[in-house]
């Protein structure tokens, strides 16, 4: 970490930076500081270095009182005008960056990115997070941890236990555990309680819906089956998909502009209805008796095939038909194409509200 930090260093223009020495943090074992002479036009500083393994908001609390106690302490470069506190880690949090740079206290992390305050200059260089970082942070908005995130947007003023909130979303304990422990270090919920009657709930709704619509953007285009249905608009194809999959016992949730417009009307009018269905020969045979005919162009029906009956978690009755929740509508809309987008914006205002 030091050498790439040395490196990162000596890139920016009129800086020189070398190795001075390890740094004695008065005997807490925890605290790895170093501290590294450099030059900033001509000028003499002394970085004192702390080095840590990832940060996250509730990590940059401590790790600020460390590092500026041994600032004080007046380690660093003897010959040096002044001391300037960095924190270095393979992972920094966006929201521990902002705390970070609200402090005028530097940062490095694995992935390039450069925040040092110096007297008289200003560095900054942002880039994308170290490979290890974005599976981490993408795996957070997949698969069964998604579901938890659902369900703590979807209970966002109450308080939830481990178990009350794994029986909501069908998912093991374990699995909720880990999620809001990760949170917990983003500094996205509140706890209250010890041990197992501990409970959370969201105190940042915004950021973390804003954290996983960020990361679909970055992910592939989920699979879609187009099919065209004749002489049907749309009210009434929701409400045929309705009927035969009610007929045929299926679970199934519209959404996209179809369920927005049925949320919170915005548009003159919507073309298409886009259905989250499971794979099967019920489905199939379902999709027949309404007369949908696959097409490559000129769609009506869009079927997206569902991985697991946490796919329609939370979905709601409106109108005689089945939506996909106000959060999953919302994600859906703010990968899709055209108006989309706007009409994601009037859902979030309107009816999610955060």
């Amino acid at each position: 970490m030091i050498a790439e930090l040395l490196e990162a260093l000596r890139a920016l223009p009129d800086v020189t930076a070398d190795f001075a020495c390890q740094v004695d943090a008065g005997g807490q074992a925890a605290v790895n500081d170093v501290s590294v002479s450099i030059r900033v036009a001509g000028r003499p500083l002394a970085l004192l270095v702390g080095i840590r393994k990832a940060l996250y908001p509730r990590d940059v609390r401590q790790a600020l009182w460390q590092i500026r106690d041994a600032a004080s302490r007046g380690t660093g470069d003897a010959g040096a005008d002044g001391t300037l506190p960095l924190l270095a880690a393979e992972s920094i949090s966006p929201g521990a960056k902002d705390l970070l740079k609200a402090e005028r206290v530097g940062y490095f992390d694995a992935g390039g990115s450069l925040y040092l305050p110096a007297p008289g200059a200003l560095f900054f260089v942002d880039k994308p997070p170290s490979k290890s970082t974005s599976r981490a942070i993408r795996s957070l908005f997949s698969g069964r941890r998604a579901h938890v995130l659902h369900g703590l947007l979807m209970r966002r003023e109450d308080w939830l236990g481990v178990t009350e909130l794994a029986e909501d979303v069908s998912a093991s304990p374990s699995t909720v555990s880990m999620v809001l422990t990760e949170l917990e270090r983003l500094d996205w919920l509140d706890s209250r309680g010890q041990g197992p009657g501990k409970q959370r709930r969201v105190s940042q709704p915004a950021a973390l819906l804003d954290a996983w619509a960020a990361s679909l953007r970055q992910q592939p285009a989920e699979a879609m089956r187009r099919f065209f249905v004749p002489s049907m608009k749309v009210d009434a194809l929701a409400a045929g998909l309705d009927g035969v999959c009610s007929s045929h016992g299926i679970d199934y949730a519209v959404t996209h502009e179809a369920a927005a417009q049925r949320y919170a009307p915005f548009l003159s009018n919507v073309s298409q209805v886009r259905i989250r269905l499971p794979v099967g020969s019920t489905t199939e045979a379902a999709l027949g008796e309404l007369g949908a005919r696959p097409v490559s162009e000129g769609a009506n029906l869009v079927v997206i095939d569902t991985k697991s009956p946490g796919d329609l978690l939370f979905r709601q009755r409106v109108d005689g038909v089945w939506l996909a929740s106000p959060i999953q509508t919302y994600l859906d809309l703010v990968r899709a194409e055209g108006r989309a987008k706007e009409l994601a914006a009037h859902l979030r205002r309107t009816r999610i509200g955060f």
